[in-house]
């Protein structure tokens, strides 16, 4: 499988694994990326020490292509920044943050830049700012969100009609089927989050993955939209948070209830009442923790075998 996405990074298959904080350490990367795709480390959950520490096991543990992902809204951006560039990583996906601040310093030291959006004013912008590709991402998608709530299936084919550059999409993806859905409306590749989560590698709370797992229909939300909107599995907190909604809570108040450290307290320290738990709607597709060889090797399986079987069933 050759397209514009596998020759941008040099990878086998094109799937990336999505950065996900306090699940996406120095295993998830290297094991993603020494299955055929694109493993990236999550910055947004690391102090820049641990974060370096993370970069340095990686490279030891794969020779295959990786990356990080950067939320520009945290701080110590510029020392991540420049830990990036002494540790010669050469491929950095940015969020939560206007493409333009970081996109020309690190495509001047030839690194490869992805920006990840949730409309098509800013994939727009994004390629204006000189990106290498745009990950779009739906609302269906765990985590951190758009508030524009346009769904992956809508946005895709929107993003694709206005861009020259390499097409990513993400939300909702989690087999074969749906990354064979999400080429045909127009990606160049897939990035996946919630797939990995529930994976030996993945840095979360065992509590958490498999709390994953027993996640079906209807069981996250999107909340949050006046803070950061972020899709959460209804627990003890999501209810509290609910029912504080019902009261017309100020900002101050929200932010008084989200506290500190609330989803690391949920993924990665597996407080599973108490924590925020971000997944994606996808999650009732998954049904079992599963080796990210194992997972990977089952995603292009599938997409292989439906789109050979579709080739000759949907011919007018």
């Amino acid at each position: 499988m050759t397209n514009r996405i596998t020759k941008l990074f040099d990878i086998k298959f094109p799937i990336i694994q999505g950065g996900m904080i306090w699940n996406s350490g120095w295993k998830l990367a290297s094991a993603v990326s020494n299955a055929g795709g694109l493993g990236l480390i999550g910055a947004g959950s690391m102090y820049p020490e641990i974060l370096k520490e993370h970069i340095q096991k990686c490279k030891k543990a794969t020779n295959k292509p990786f990356g990080v992902n950067v939320p520009m809204l945290y701080p110590n951006i510029e020392e991540i920044m420049q830990i990036i560039i002494d540790e010669g990583v050469e491929i950095v996906f940015t969020s939560a943050g206007n493409p333009k601040t970081w996109t020309s310093f690190l495509k001047e030291k030839g690194i490869i830049v992805v920006h990840v959006v949730s409309s098509v004013k800013f994939a727009v912008k994004s390629e204006l700012a000189g990106v290498d590709a745009v990950v779009a991402e739906g609302f269906e998608a765990g985590g951190h969100n758009g508030r524009e709530e346009t769904t992956t299936f809508t946005l895709i084919p929107m993003v694709k009609e206005k861009l020259k550059i390499p097409v990513i999409a993400a939300g909702g993806i989690a087999t074969g089927r749906g990354m064979l859905a999400a080429m045909v409306l127009g990606a160049d590749g897939v990035q996946i989050g919630s797939r990995f989560v529930a994976s030996n590698e993945a840095s979360s709370h065992i509590n958490f993955k498999e709390e994953v797992v027993k996640t079906q229909d209807g069981d996250t939300q999107l909340t949050l939209k006046e803070l950061a909107p972020v899709r959460l599995i209804k627990n003890q907190f999501y209810n509290e948070l609910h029912d504080l909604y019902q009261q017309n809570p100020t900002v101050e108040q929200l932010k008084e209830k989200l506290g500190r450290a609330r989803a690391k307290k949920g993924m990665f320290e597996g407080d599973i009442k108490n924590g925020e738990l971000e997944i994606g709607q996808v999650a009732g597709l998954i049904h079992e923790i599963k080796p990210v060889s194992v997972i990977v090797q089952e995603i292009v399986n599938e997409f292989n075998e439906v789109s050979s079987s579709f080739s000759s069933k949907f011919i007018f």
